[in-house]
């Protein structure tokens, strides 16, 4: 197989847990783009947080962000694709908010907004996007009501808390929103939620690209770390999980990569692999 596009995972993958970016992945990637291979990014950050990833290894089409619910062109900032939750949707996932009373983020308008009461979480979220709102109270923020809708919502709180909003917006949103829950490790007892509209995800982003790129999916190469990145991996013709990657995560891949999170080197290491 000649595969004809490479799409990289940010954190965990592309970018190392310091926040830097590996010399040996960032050379990779500019022969890669060199000999004629697009490289493109598929991640969960908001745009304001991946375009400079992507600026600084000299990416400039189409990236997808949110998971595949927004894809921008990094050359021009022109959304290309965008998918949010909106109206009556919207109003119900405020409604659930409000009454388990968790510490919420809203990502909207490319930005993140949240009030005092998930000032502690802020760190865990910061790095999806370098544009933070703080203000008095989250759930009457005007961007519940703007026609563009919610790019997705984070909500942390204790484990009880959270798993019944899951599950009740399981059954009042279950055509409308897609719904998972995690423990946040470092904080026992503690979960967080993240809500954002259903049907896009990396797998319809890995399409959407291969599409964009004149190419199918089967001639994709990605490369991942995450339970998030489980739908790229089912989808591309082939597939790098980082040597930190769960062993769920793993089982998707059809090749295991040495490199970790922590050295970095793992989408260099990808393109050896697939492009020799």
């Amino acid at each position: 197989m000649k595969y004809k596009l490479l799409a990289s995972d940010i954190d965990g993958t592309l970018l190392r847990r310091d926040g830097t970016i590996h010399p040996d992945d960032a050379a990779a990637i500019r022969d890669l783009q060199a000999s004629g291979v697009p490289v493109t990014i598929i991640t969960g950050r908001l745009y304001s947080g991946s375009c400079v990833i992507a600026r600084e290894v000299g990416i400039v089409g189409p990236i997808a962000c949110v998971d595949g619910s927004h894809i921008v062109d990094v050359a021009s900032d022109a959304a290309r694709f965008y998918r949010s939750l909106t109206g009556a949707d919207a109003a119900v996932l405020r409604g659930v908010l409000e009454r388990y009373e968790s510490a919420s983020f809203l990502f909207a308008h490319d930005s993140i907004v949240h009030d005092a009461a998930g000032e502690a979480f802020a760190p865990y979220v910061r790095t999806w996007s370098n544009k933070i709102e703080v203000v008095e109270r989250v759930i009457t923020h005007s961007h519940w009501d703007h026609e563009l809708g919610l790019m997705a919502v984070v909500s942390i709180g204790m484990e009880e808390q959270i798993l019944s909003a899951v599950a009740e917006l399981g059954e009042k949103l279950a055509d409308a929103a897609f719904v998972a829950s995690f423990p946040i490790t470092r904080l026992p007892g503690v979960h967080a939620m993240i809500v954002r509209a259903k049907g896009p995800t990396k797998g319809t982003a890995v399409e959407w690209l291969a599409a964009h790129h004149g190419c199918t999916a089967a001639e994709v190469v990605v490369v991942g770390d995450w339970l998030n990145d489980v739908p790229m991996f089912d989808t591309a013709g082939r597939s790098f999980a980082m040597g930190q990657a769960p062993a769920e995560v793993k089982s998707h891949a059809t090749d295991h990569l040495d490199a970790d999170g922590h050295q970095g080197g793992g989408v260099a290491e990808a393109i050896r692999k697939a492009w020799g």
